[in-house]
């Protein structure tokens, strides 16, 4: 079996780089990380990906005119390291048209919430002060509107009387690093598509 490429963009301590990685190690599966792509020097999922003996970058937007030119730089580094798919794990930057539709239906991203609930930021302190019976995350296809593609899987957690938005992050995170590996795997076996 030849696995499939994955570059992954991530901001900060990457828990759901983490667990493609460690799906990824599985003989059977379809996918392998080859690269972890990072907007910030200091976070700390590229020691880890580097622990793993997984290639890493570092760019930061400022340095870049415009973020045109941020973003090429991007695809040269995953054109680079051969990838077949990008994954976003928490890479808090809103990526330019010309990336998405570069990328398009070979990027996906995981979001905590039931999309199309809630998109954007904030959404565990959303439901909370909704008043929303559950919660979850949705691994979905990157498009250019923000977290608007269509959905590849999706987990559902309860909402519990006394739940705060720390309690119930740490829930959907749970659950955020099953579907993640299943959508990947999915899509490197040509499951879905966009």
């Amino acid at each position: 079996m030849s696995r499939k490429k994955v570059g992954v963009l991530i901001s900060g301590r990457g828990s759901n780089m983490s667990a493609l990685i460690e799906a990824s190690k599985a003989p059977d599966y379809p996918a392998e990380i080859v690269g972890v792509l990072s907007n910030k020097a200091a976070a700390p999922g590229l020691l880890t990906a580097q622990e793993h003996g997984i290639a890493t970058a570092s760019l930061a937007q400022s340095k870049f005119f415009s973020r045109e030119m941020f973003e090429d730089m991007i695809t040269q580094i995953l054109e680079g390291w051969e990838v077949d798919y990008v994954c976003l794990a928490g890479f808090m930057r809103i990526l330019g048209e010309d990336f998405v539709l570069r990328w398009q239906g070979r990027m996906i991203n995981i979001h905590p919430s039931l999309l199309p609930l809630y998109k954007g930021l904030d959404t565990h302190a959303r439901v909370l002060a909704a008043g929303d019976a559950e919660h979850g995350c949705t691994v979905h296809f990157v498009t250019p509107g923000l977290d608007e593609g269509p959905a590849i899987l999706q987990a559902r957690v309860p909402v519990i009387p006394g739940d705060t938005p720390e309690t119930l992050t740490a829930r959907v995170l749970v659950e955020e690093h099953k579907i993640y590996p299943q959508a990947l795997a999915m899509l490197a076996r040509g499951e879905v598509s966009l």
